[in-house]
């Protein structure tokens, strides 16, 4: 989940295993897989390092718990 911040500057978490696009118009314009889309003030390169940020930190938590399973 990243956070994000629309345009009237409310916050918002959005699931970003549902994002299916980012758009600079020159606002970003988020694409979900539903085909919904959001504006938010946060540039697209921001987003997409906020999702990266986010999926190496579900890795890096799912490699910590499997090692301490086993």
């Amino acid at each position: 989940m990243i956070e994000v911040t629309r345009l009237d500057n409310s916050t918002m978490v959005v699931n970003e295993e549902k994002i299916q696009s980012l758009q600079s118009t020159p606002d970003t314009v988020i694409t979900f897989t539903n085909n919904m889309k959001m504006v938010v003030r946060e540039p697209l390169e921001e987003i997409s390092k906020k999702i990266l940020r986010y999926q190496c930190m579900v890795k890096s938590n799912k490699t910590d718990a499997s090692s301490e399973i086993n």
